[in-house]
């Protein structure tokens, strides 16, 4: 480096010397232009490189020091003449809502010289305390084609109720009467009668009962409910009929689970005057006595509930001095696989049942006054389902079933014996017969509530029979569907319909008289399709007017062997809502 500056400082030196005397000869006289041409460029080296400081140090004689600036507010109050508005609530157009009516009263007349009539009151008699009255009647003077006896029928009952609310129980008590007339109309074709025959048969019958209950739940006791019903059911030919059921229910709660355990006392008490053969005249009387308990426990897991449960039952038949021991399962479990969408369920259940003369009477009212009363016994019930809601509109319930059961009753035509001496003994009437009966059913049910206006539903049952004794299931259908539509039109208008099919029975024939049962012959009993439709029309919150329309199809299909029923029927009338 210093030897660098050696060689360079004398070179620079003699270029100014020679620059200063040149440029006095020059002054001297012209001054001339001269061109200094550099030969060799610039080759920086190493040495010519210097460190750059991380800090550099500013030394700028123009940069100034900023001012501490200080602030402060001075707060001063500012009279002020605006008042703003008050807000309002925007005003929803809201529906009228419906007037209820604790009174209503029914009245109308069709063809068959038919009547209806129905008459329902409610008396708030204090805060807690409820009356209510219910009447219902129902007639007709009859006027089936090609019957030969007399079919008029008629229904009526009254039903009484107090029920009380009080702050840690509630109870109730319950008092109902009823009469019912019908006709043993169903006279065979084989064998033919005179008419003088035909005079001297008297085919009414009519039936009486009365019922008193009570019922007490408890809010906040172990035992939550107890019930206490008699019922007496009797006929114009002196049968009686007594039937008391007391059923005192406990529960409580363990963990997450629910313990609940019934009790049941069962009583019932009959006699009819003969059996079927009018000869003997043995007078048919009954007595069973069931004591029962039924334990469960509910589990509550998320998505599943399962109820394990049994039922056990200690039966004494008092007329025949046997007693019997029952038990059987109670189990169902469901599990919602998509929330509310699908839902699996199914069990296994068993039960004692009592059949009573009164509940002969409802499903078949052509019954004789000489039943054999048992118990039926349903071993299992075991099934298996899907039920849930597609959407907000369609529902369904898909199951299965397969059940087996002990002495079920079945209706049979009874045969006309040798000698006649009451109005059902010449082969118009039907008394039980019971078998061992194993049933595969299936299910399904469609559900639809296309608004709050329109709703429609359809159900489809198959039914498979087998039986131990008895040739056939008899008088019992393989095939049930029923559609049911509800339409509110309008504010106004409103429509309904039911359509019902039934398919095939088989009975027995008994056209032969007194025919052996060993050569007994089966007779089947077309299927049948009955569509019902009501039409109403409101013409305000009280006040509206009804057109209802039966077994439109036209079709006297006999629902029971040689009963043919009524044909197209039409009933219109008015019912009318009030309070006192």
């Amino acid at each position: 480096m210093i030897g660098y500056f050696q060689k360079v400082i004398p070179f620079i030196c003699l270029v100014v010397v020679s620059w200063g005397s040149t440029a006095q000869e020059k002054d001297t006289e012209t001054l001339e232009t001269e061109r200094v041409v550099i030969v060799k460029a610039y080759t920086p080296t190493i040495s010519d490189a210097f460190k750059v400081k991380s800090t550099p140090i500013l030394n700028d004689s123009v940069t100034q020091q900023k001012k501490q600036v200080r602030y402060s507010i001075f707060s001063v109050p500012v009279a002020s003449t605006y008042t703003p508005a008050k807000g309002r609530a925007a005003n929803i157009d809201r529906p009228k809502p419906i007037e209820i009516y604790d009174n209503y009263a029914t009245l109308g007349f069709g063809n068959f010289t038919s009547a209806l009539a129905e008459f329902y009151s409610n008396f708030q008699v204090n805060r807690s305390d409820n009356l209510g009255l219910y009447l219902h009647h129902n007639s007709s003077q009859g006027g089936i084609d090609e019957v030969q006896l007399d079919d008029t029928y008629y229904n009526t009952f009254l039903d009484l109720n107090y029920t009380s609310r009080n702050r840690d129980y509630t109870y109730g008590i319950e008092l109902g009467v009823e009469h019912q007339l019908y006709n043993w109309y169903g006279l065979p074709e084989i064998p033919v009668l005179t008419q003088e025959q035909i005079n001297t048969i008297d085919p009414q019958q009519n039936y009486y009962g009365v019922k008193l209950g009570g019922k007490l739940q408890f809010d906040d006791l172990y035992i939550k409910k107890a019930s206490l019903n008699y019922r007496y059911f009797g006929d114009a030919l002196k049968s009686v009929e007594h039937h008391v059921v007391v059923k005192p229910t406990f529960e409580f709660e363990m963990g997450n689970s629910l313990i609940t355990t019934g009790f049941i006392v069962d009583y019932l008490n009959g006699s009819f005057e003969r059996d079927l053969d009018p000869v003997t005249q043995i007078p048919n009387e009954y007595g069973i006595l069931n004591l029962g308990v039924n334990p469960s426990l509910v589990i509550l897991r998320d998505n599943l509930t399962v109820n394990l449960g049994a039922a056990l039952y200690y039966s004494i038949d008092t007329e025949n001095d046997d007693n019997d021991f029952f038990i059987y399962p109670k189990v169902t479990a469901s599990y919602r696989l998509l929330e509310e969408s699908v839902i699996a369920y199914g069990g296994l259940e068993g039960e004692l049942n009592q059949n009573t003369y009164r509940d002969a009477v409802q499903t078949n009212p052509f019954v004789s006054p000489t039943l054999v009363i048992e118990q039926t016994s349903t071993l299992y019930d075991a099934y298996v389902g899907l039920k849930g809601q597609i959407s907000d509109v369609v529902s369904y319930n898909f199951r299965g079933s397969y059940i087996s059961e002990d002495e079920k009753p079945l209706f049979v035509n009874n045969q006309r014996p040798i000698v006649q001496v009451e109005g059902y003994d010449y082969g118009n009437s039907f008394s039980y017969r019971y078998d061992d009966i194993t049933t595969l059913v299936g299910y399904g049910e469609l559900n639809f509530e296309i608004n709050k206006k329109f709703k429609l539903g359809a159900t489809a049952e198959y039914f498979n029979y087998s039986t131990e004794d008895e040739q056939e299931a008899w008088n019992l259908p393989e095939i049930k569907a029923s559609v049911l539509v509800d339409y509110q039109i309008n504010k106004q208008w409103f429509f309904g319909t039911q359509l019902f099919y039934v398919g095939e029975r088989k009975d027995i024939d008994n056209s032969a008289v007194a025919a052996p049962i060993f050569t007994e012959t089966s007779v089947t009993l077309d299927s049948y399709f009955d569509a019902n439709i009501n039409l109403g029309y409101r013409l305000n919150d009280q006040l509206s007017f009804f057109v209802k329309g039966s077994n439109l199809a036209g079709n006297n299909y006999e629902r029971w062997v040689d009963f043919p029923v009524q044909g197209i029927q039409i009933l219109g009338g008015a019912t009318y809502k009030f309070d006192y």
